[in-house]
């Protein structure tokens, strides 16, 4: 099904709040195999979204639509949406009942005139109950096609509340589930997470597999510091597709299995987290270049605490010293940002904590480069020290990037996927 995503509201236009819900659908549509063509925002403008509703039918049969179902008068999705479709909004008992019952249970006082709006829906609409707000959702079929003014069946609009907390909700729960009636084949689908590959090659490597695709399909994302890729394929029933995407993992995982950490679209830091909490594995770390991000990282992880020990910031040469036991004599001649300085923190870090695995990270993180003893040493060189069961290795980055976000971002994911390369050996 070919659709496009639509958000409405004019402080998306003037910038007051990010459009992530934009974001969500359109990953949300892809992993359910629909076909999204088009990004559109439009402002709280009555005849430039019929306007568009019709222009984008032209190419579409389905319009996502978020926001522009609020209580004030700006909030004109409904009306000009049954407008669109030949329609008009009557009160809906349902909605009036759970929008009471909502007042009842928030203590309101009274429901102001205004807030009595949202339950007003399309006659023709298939409602959708909002148990995380006041809005409710709808979808509505048949919009009247521009050249004979008539319904066309074939054509869907389903619209959300804005806000993404509710808009997720009523994703999940109502909408889905709606739209995946209109498929007859059964999808199944595995998002493959890696590290260490970039796109490019990611995709050079899998040419023999994507050029031949038909069912399954392959499909690769990049974003900072790693690439994933979607398999997919629609049978006639669930069993059968999941089999086939399996089978296609299979031979994926024979051309860039070392890279693959995870086939449930999982997080690298959450996949770390919860090996080290399976294992037993204590951990510490010392950083000096992430100034704390990998720590931050770690405690997102429920449960962590039985494993994590502890997390220092070790950003000056004295503190690398004085907390790690670091050589001042190695810091002269080698540089702060060095694998050997690595390497001694993470020993260092051991001999304090007793942990079973201690990391380190120190280098260059920019901007500019940055130079020790008339030594010039290049933004975007960071080590990390790794330390576990009494041996150490340093894994070293060179970036090339005078980009300070970017740099940190990647040796901060760069120390999960050491540890997960050296806990998993």
């Amino acid at each position: 099904m070919r659709c496009a995503i639509l958000t409405i509201g004019t402080e998306i236009l003037f910038g007051q709040i990010a459009n992530t819900n934009t974001v969500y659908l359109t990953r949300e549509l892809n992993n359910l195999g629909f076909d999204v063509l088009y990004h559109h925002t439009v402002g709280d403008n009555a005849h430039r979204l019929k306007e568009l509703i019709q222009e984008i039918y032209k190419d579409c049969d389905l319009i996502v639509c978020t926001g522009g179902l609020g209580p004030t008068e700006d909030d004109l999705t409904k009306e000009t949406i049954a407008e669109a479709f030949g329609d008009r909004l009557e009160m809906h008992q349902e909605s009036l009942t759970q929008l009471e019952a909502f007042a009842k249970r928030r203590g309101w006082k009274e429901i102001t005139p205004n807030n009595y709006k949202q339950a007003m829906m399309p006659t023709r609409a298939t409602v959708f109950q909002n148990d995380v707000g006041t809005a409710p959702a709808f979808a509505l079929t048949g919009i009247n096609h521009p050249s004979n003014n008539l319904p066309d069946e074939s054509k869907i609009i389903v619209t959300m509340p804005g806000p993404p907390r509710e808009m997720m909700w009523m994703w999940n729960n109502r909408i889905k589930p709606y739209l995946l009636s209109f498929s007859d084949k059964a999808l199944s689908y595995k998002i493959i997470r890696t590290f260490g590959i970039g796109e490019s090659k990611l995709e050079t490597v899998l040419l023999p597999l994507i050029d031949d695709q038909t069912d399954p399909t392959i499909a690769t994302y990049a974003k900072e510091g790693e690439s994933s890729l979607r398999i997919a394929s629609q049978r006639q029933s669930k069993e059968e597709a999941d089999v086939a995407v399996d089978e296609m993992l299979s031979k994926v995982r024979e051309i860039i299995g070392e890279y693959i950490y995870s086939t449930s679209d999982e997080e690298l830091h959450e996949v770390v987290g919860r090996a080290l909490i399976e294992k037993n594995i204590s951990i510490s770390v010392c950083e000096s270049c992430t100034g704390g991000m990998f720590a931050a990282k770690l405690v997102e992880i429920p449960g962590i605490s039985a494993v994590f020990d502890r997390g220092l910031v070790t950003y000056s040469n004295q503190a690398k010293i004085e907390e790690l036991g670091v050589s001042e004599a190695l810091i002269n001649e080698y540089s702060p940002e060095s694998p050997e300085v690595a390497e001694a923190m993470a020993r260092g870090l051991a001999e304090k904590t007793g942990s079973r695995l201690c990391i380190s990270s120190t280098g260059v993180a920019g901007p500019g480069n940055s130079s020790w003893n008339n030594r010039l040493i290049p933004v975007g060189d960071m080590f990390i020290g790794v330390y576990f069961d009494g041996n150490v290795h340093v894994k070293e980055l060179h970036t090339g990037r005078d980009d300070r976000g970017v740099n940190r971002n990647t040796c901060m994911l760069t120390m999960f996927n050491e540890i997960r390369k050296v806990i998993s050996d």
